[in-house]
């Protein structure tokens, strides 16, 4: 897809902080809590929710009564006038959601947008399937989120396997998988320098009731130092492998948000009218079989190619990179340094909430761009089932 006329205003939007497995957000139903959240960043930028044209909201891990998913979103949040789809595509669900909502605008069905994104993967659910085949027989279970994580029902492996079968296949070494991993640390610490300054543009603390006491998650909880020492001397997730849990993300909680409008819309929404940012492009690919960590070559190929535009026109790459090998391999094929990409952090070292993940990495490519005074920022990253999604965004 390509996109017309289609702008982002500067700071409307939002990304919780990632809270690690079983961490603080661990209790929190994911629709209540990015209501708050959606509600809080409208108020700061001066939205109503009864502007809203639309909501286009993803989701990959069910809650309770999420069955209602957008509709009931809007409602949370007073914009009762408001629907739109519930979308679910594993770690490119953002991306697919932001496509959306894009869409909305372009085609002159949205002025303003509202692309939001939450999942839990702490207590994922334990669902029951009934035997079709009559009363009487067992029926089949399923743990939502361990099961999928461990097997592809098409490609038959764990997710880590398909890292696996990358580093094997392109002769990518354990090495570089820990050198990089040690770089992206030092990359996520610019965005805590000068007491958060990068990540307070745009990061919403959370308040929670815990234990009967209110809580305020202000940062990511659960980022492990990382440093050569300890991680050279990990062992390898899987026997006889390279990928270690270092050099591989973690299940997190969060949600994200970002409005999309008409260029009128977002000028008048934006906290600096001087500052213009574009949606332009999203793109999609698919790798091999049980290659995963390969798809985000082909969809950025596709995005950068429906923009009219090439790698050297790129100013920041931002991935989502659940394993070191994605990078590696992503940096070999577009001929772009890896130490290039991933300034101020990935979801390689706060974590993964599958559904905002990519919310969350496109906002900071756009921080990151503002900072730079401008310029194209491209989004790619992986997905279940060995897919990939691309955005391209330009800045002026």
């Amino acid at each position: 897809m390509r996109f017309e006329n289609v702008f982002i205003p500067y700071r409307a939007y939002w990304s919780t902080p990632f809270c690690r497995w079983q961490g603080s957000l661990a209790g929190s139903h994911a629709v209540k809590l990015v209501a708050a959240c959606a509600g809080n960043s409208l108020a700061k930028c001066g939205a109503t929710p009864s502007e809203l044209d639309g909501i286009h909201f993803g989701m990959t891990v069910p809650q309770r009564q999420s069955f209602y998913g957008a509709p009931w979103l809007g409602a949370l949040i007073g914009a009762t006038q408001a629907t739109g789809p519930t979308i679910s595509q594993a770690c490119a669900t953002s991306a697919r959601v932001l496509a959306s909502a894009a869409a909305s605008v372009a085609l002159k069905s949205a002025d303003l947008s509202l692309a939001v994104a939450a999942d839990r993967i702490s207590n994922g659910p334990h669902l029951y399937y009934p035997n079709p085949d009559g009363p009487g027989g067992m029926g089949e279970q399923e743990n939502w989120v361990w099961d999928n994580f461990n097997k592809d029902p098409y490609g038959g492996v764990a997710m880590v396997q398909t890292a696996e079968n990358i580093a094997t296949k392109f002769d990518i070494s354990r090495a570089e998988q820990d050198d990089l991993t040690v770089q992206r640390y030092q990359q996520y610490q610019m965005a805590l320098a000068d007491d958060r300054a990068f990540q307070r543009g745009y990061m919403q603390a959370v308040e929670l009731k815990l234990r009967a006491r209110i809580t305020t998650i202000e940062q990511d909880e659960g980022v492990i130092a990382t440093v050569a020492e300890k991680i050279t001397a990990l062992k390898p997730v899987v026997e006889l492998g390279s990928v270690t849990y270092a050099t591989q993300t973690h299940p997190a909680d969060g949600n994200a948000g970002m409005l999309l409008g008409s260029e009128d819309a977002a000028a008048r929404l934006s906290e600096d009218s001087k500052i213009k940012i574009q949606l332009l492009a999203y793109g999609e690919g698919r790798a091999e079989k049980a290659h995963m960590g390969m798809a985000p070559v082909p969809a950025a190929e596709a995005a950068l190619d429906r923009a009219g535009l090439t790698m050297a026109d790129i100013s920041v790459v931002k991935t989502h990179n659940p394993f070191a090998v994605n990078d590696i391999y992503f940096a070999r094929q577009m001929h772009y340094p890896a130490e290039d990409m991933n300034n101020y952090g990935s979801s390689l070292i706060y974590g993964h909430p599958q559904g905002p993940t990519g919310l969350r990495l496109v906002i900071e490519m756009i921080e990151e761009l503002v900072l730079k005074g401008g310029g194209h920022g491209l989004f790619t990253g992986c997905a279940a089932g060995d897919t990939g999604a691309s955005l391209v965004v330009r800045v002026a």
